[in-house]
């Protein structure tokens, strides 16, 4: 056989490579307008009104936009000591969750991932937080969309709740309505790869 073997796309050495590329934010971005930006008359989470709404699961359930948003979340992770483990409040929080710890695993990072959920389940081991963090690990949120911040919130306070330390909030979209400044307020730092100026809403 040659020594110039032909590789397939699917060798774990050619997957490595294309999981180690560099974060193409244009790609995202342009991603973000064409499935996720919609304009009308909505009600947010929050419960304020609004003219515009980010459907960030059109690209988080992307293979594409899963793989960019990953890429750019554990570039973010990595401009500061990196913590134990990501996760957030589900359902919103998980595929980014689940993005950001299989980018990490091809680049030979070790990275754990838990879920929040807004209700115990009852059943089990009955408890808020789902995932392999213990106490003393420090951990950063995910979040697709802040707005005024509370699910963030909710979920660092159930997370702390189990001793680790939340060490910031990192959003894939920031809509600039205050919650960076509530953050900022309770002694968190949020971190984004957009906000909505990016997209020419502001």
């Amino acid at each position: 056989m040659s020594g110039l073997e032909t590789v397939q796309w699917w060798h774990p050495f050619v997957i490595s490579a294309i999981m180690s590329a560099m974060y193409d934010r244009e790609q995202l971005k342009s991603l973000i307008l064409e499935k996720s930006l919609k304009f009308g008359d909505f009600t947010l989470a929050s419960g304020k009104k609004a003219a515009y709404y980010l459907d960030c699961r059109q690209i988080t359930l992307d293979s594409v936009g899963a793989k960019l948003i990953g890429e750019g979340i554990l570039e973010l992770l990595q401009q500061n000591a990196m913590p134990q483990a990501v996760g957030g409040m589900s359902i919103g929080a998980d595929p980014i969750t689940a993005a950001v710890i299989t980018v990490a695993a091809y680049q030979n990072i070790p990275l754990k991932g838990f879920m929040v959920r807004k209700q115990s389940k009852g059943h089990g081991t009955n408890q808020f937080v789902e995932g392999p963090i213990v106490a003393g690990d420090h951990v950063v949120i995910v979040e697709d969309v802040v707005t005024t911040g509370g699910s963030s919130l909710d979920a660092i306070e159930k997370a702390e709740a189990l001793g680790v330390t939340v060490d910031g909030v990192i959003a894939i979209i920031d809509r600039l309505e205050g919650g960076r400044e509530m953050f900022e307020s309770k002694g968190y730092t949020l971190r984004s790869l957009f906000t909505v100026r990016d997209f020419g809403v502001l």
